[in-house]
């Protein structure tokens, strides 16, 4: 076997990798999540604007706590220990949903510009600015629904008890929809690896 082989069966690898097997690469599934997070996020903010008062009522009852009474009617039954932490002002009740309405907006932002970063990233092979990107929109995601709905939404402002104003199961499933491209952009690969420099100026050589 002569020395150039391995070097010759090398650039054929590289040379039909990518023609054949682009699309099965982990930076091309990550860019796809995260794209699709980035559409998902935008259509929330955009019904949460278009649709404000549909929306806004769920926000309403969540913070007033007036259905936390595991189906009874509204404003019965309610739990005496807790119902302090209610918040019934209707200027507050407005200006949470609009940080959650802001919130949104810019993570869709931050993640429609990482879904563009890894366009320009492929042309590289240079994914670092596109990762972090992305795992910040991703984060964005998980702070809303996991830490804005979950925890306190579900646990402070009880409402798991509600059966009428429940958000946990959706923001349980958009939480893991986030945290699944969370650990794709963080599993180790050699598609991560910058192209070498020294490699392509050896084959240009030959």
């Amino acid at each position: 076997m002569s020395q150039d082989e391995p070097l010759g069966r090398e650039r054929e690898v590289r040379r039909e990798g990518p023609r054949a097997f682009a699309w099965g690469t982990l930076p091309v599934a990550c860019a796809l999540v995260t794209a699709l997070n980035a559409l998902y996020i935008l259509l929330v903010t955009i019904g949460n604007v278009t649709d404000y008062d549909t929306n806004f009522t769920f926000v309403q009852h969540v913070l007033a706590m007036d259905t936390t009474n595991f189906g009874a009617p509204p404003g019965t039954e309610l739990h005496p220990r807790v119902m302090w932490r209610a918040i019934t002002a209707p200027w507050a009740q407005t200006a949470v949903y609009v940080v959650i309405i802001a919130w949104e907006w810019l993570t869709a932002i931050v993640l429609i510009a990482a879904t563009a970063m890894w366009f320009r990233a492929w042309r590289h092979r240079r994914y670092l600015l596109a990762r972090r990107a992305s795992t910040v929109g991703l984060l964005m995601i998980v702070l809303l629904f996991f830490g804005g709905f979950i925890v306190i939404g579900g646990e402070w402002f009880q409402m798991w008890r509600s059966e009428a104003w429940n958000g946990i199961d959706a923001a349980f499933r958009n939480t893991m929809l986030a945290l699944a491209g969370l650990v794709l952009l963080h599993l180790p690969s050699p598609d991560w690896a910058p192209p070498d420099p020294a490699g392509d100026r050896r084959e240009a050589i030959r």
